[in-house]
């Protein structure tokens, strides 16, 4: 296990991310952690992450006990600066500062720069640099202007690197990082697909012993892994509740049953809802209302199913299908984090009785996807785009009505028609359509029309937490662009999102 502290920088899961990938388990956790909190993980090693913050003005600190650990340390950026700032040396705002690709003189080939060439080229992102290294440490590594970009106390395995080996701008960063958790933690390969479905079954089974579990299936991934997982553990005492909102992608139902059924679930009980949360939504434009409306009427179709179908058997589990960039993005866990949004999972009611269970909790996007393949899920049902819990509500923006979601509808189905049939689907990380609550002029044969805009939004990315929008070919554009107003009554003209995340989110709301 490595233990990457967040200092609040954009990369600190990027990090976790290339631990495990290369095969070891990672775990985040905030920098106020405490060093029991720490110490409970048992960890090979401890990575400290880059800030926006500057130690000069009061950044944020680790515990200082960490160093005391006895397992190494690999500070990067300011990770690396906070090193030489709590042990001793000299950190200080230099006027020359490094954004971007920096050519780096190696001068010790060993540890964790082992295998390298002597000038390698990475990636800086920095105004403060480590002026004075701590005593005990020699310099490794640097560059015109940063002539301490890398310093190692090699009897303790203390590493500080002023570069960021995460990204790939950085041309041996996945070998650096290789190095300092193979080399200098010799940390274990614990991490792959198939040891962590086999991992979550077990932990299930000793979890929920001989009770039973309810599921509520959202149409996504996430939520139809999570059931897979349990289903696995548990067999027929997992009750899946498929709740037809209204809300959901065209065939949504009947796709998502099929697969389920397919895989021998027996208890899949479809609850059509779809003027419940019609009518609770109806004169509701606040986003963040919307969310929180939804989740509360969640509750309340859970709440009916127990009472009715349910009644018979002794439920007590919630599952839920909630992720790791969810469960960051949801609250904030510190106050070096800020909240982004409400995730739909929300809080149950006492009454209920229910104790929350999240079997794909720890992982992200793409770890779900490779854990249903492992489960055996069909590839078309385990690759689809990601689909938020609240569903088409929050990909039109304002007012929820029938007929806007008719027409969201029919237009996010050819536009993914369109992208599946040019071979583009499978290339892009997430794609869907998004109504506009504002009508515009258009003209269609020779009449003029006043209709709605739809913005269309296809976006690159590894794990949801950040996102490049992506270059469909034009002529793709152009087809998709007439195929929604030629087919869709009541669009006449489509955009394209090119916005990337940060500054925006994926989602509209």
């Amino acid at each position: 296990m490595i233990v990457v502290l967040n200092f609040g920088g954009q990369f600190a899961h990027l990090i976790a991310r290339r631990v495990r990938d290369l095969g070891v388990k990672a775990e985040i956790l905030q920098c106020d952690a405490t060093l029991a909190e720490i110490k409970a993980l048992n960890p090979v090693g401890i990575i400290l992450s880059g800030s926006p913050h500057s130690v000069l003005e009061k950044g944020p600190l680790p515990d200082k006990g960490v160093f005391m650990l006895g397992v190494p340390v690999l500070g990067i950026c300011y990770g690396h600066q906070l090193m030489a700032h709590m042990l001793g040396g000299r950190v200080q705002n230099k006027e020359e500062k490094e954004f971007g690709k920096e050519v780096l003189s190696i001068k010790s080939k060993t540890g964790i720069f082992k295998g390298l060439k002597s000038k390698e080229v990475v990636w800086f992102s920095h105004g403060d640099q480590a002026t004075k290294i701590p005593k005990g440490f020699s310099v490794i590594a640097g560059t015109s202007s940063c002539p301490n970009a890398g310093y190692a106390d090699v009897k303790r395995r203390f590493y500080g690197i002023q570069f960021h080996p995460e990204v790939t701008h950085t041309v041996q960063g996945n070998k650096v990082l290789s190095n300092f958790l193979f080399d200098i933690c010799k940390a274990k390969k614990n991490w792959s697909m198939k040891k962590v479905a086999t991992q979550i079954i077990d932990d299930l089974k000793t979890e929920i012993g001989n009770e039973h579990v309810v599921v509520g299936i959202s149409g996504g991934v996430d939520s139809l892994v999570a059931a897979t997982l349990l289903y696995k553990a548990i067999g027929n005492r997992l009750h899946a509740v498929f709740v037809d909102t209204g809300l959901l992608r065209k065939g949504e139902v009947e796709s998502v049953s099929k697969s389920l059924r397919a895989l021998g679930f027996k208890n899949l009980h479809v609850i059509d809802a779809g003027e419940l949360f019609l009518k609770k939504l109806t004169g509701i434009s606040d986003p963040e209302q919307k969310r929180k409306i939804i989740g509360h009427a969640f509750v309340e179709v859970f709440e009916g199913s127990l009472e009715k179908e349910l009644k018979k058997y002794k439920i007590s589990y919630l599952a839920q299908g909630t992720i790791y960039p969810d469960r960051i993005e949801s609250a904030s866990t510190s106050k070096h984090a800020s909240k982004i949004k409400s995730h739909h999972n929300l809080t149950l009611p006492e009454r209920m009785k229910l104790k929350i269970i999240e079997p794909v909790k720890d992982l992200y996007k793409d770890e779900v996807r490779r854990v249903g393949e492992e489960l055996g899920l069909p590839k078309e049902m385990v690759w689809r785009h990601p689909f938020p819990g609240p569903g088409l509500a929050v990909r039109i923006v304002g007012e929820i009505t029938k007929d806007r979601l008719s027409i969201l509808r029919e237009a996010d189905a050819i536009f993914t028609e369109e992208l599946k049939a040019s071979g583009e689907y499978t290339k892009i990380w997430q794609s869907f359509a998004a109504l506009l609550p504002l009508k515009v002029v258009g003209v269609m044969g020779d009449a003029r029309t006043y209709e709605y805009m739809i913005a269309l939004r296809a976006v690159d990315s590894v794990d949801g937490m950040s996102a490049d929008w992506h270059k469909i070919p034009h002529e793709l554009l152009e087809k998709i662009s007439s195929a929604i107003v030629g087919k869709v009554r009541g669009v006449n003209r489509v955009l394209y999102d090119i916005t990337q995340k940060p500054p925006a989110t994926i989602e509209y709301e």
